[in-house]
């Protein structure tokens, strides 16, 4: 008798750990769900192939002229060699 109370005990344990166990796999899913407040939203499906083909429209300007670009490269190489000449003094 003393056996079958034994028996009758740890199904009833092993009945209610497995029952708190179903309990808590229901909540994962949810839990999955879950974002934090600053998160970037997602489309849940993922859209279809990036637009490989799809060339920008051309430009409206003109492309820069040879002596205005030769006079911007001119004064940027100038501002770098200030500046390596700045950044050797400051050692």
């Amino acid at each position: 008798m003393l056996a079958m109370r034994d028996l009758q005990k740890s199904l009833l344990i092993c009945g209610a750990l497995l029952s708190a166990a179903f309990a808590l796999g229901g909540c994962s899913s949810q839990l999955a769900d879950m974002t934090p407040a600053d998160a970037q939203v997602h489309p849940r499906e993922p859209g279809s192939y990036l637009p490989v083909h799809d060339l920008p429209p051309d430009r409206d300007q003109a492309v820069i002229p040879p002596d205005q670009r030769a006079k911007i490269e001119a004064e940027l190489a100038a501002a770098r060699d200030r500046q390596a000449v700045a950044a050797k003094d400051a050692k």
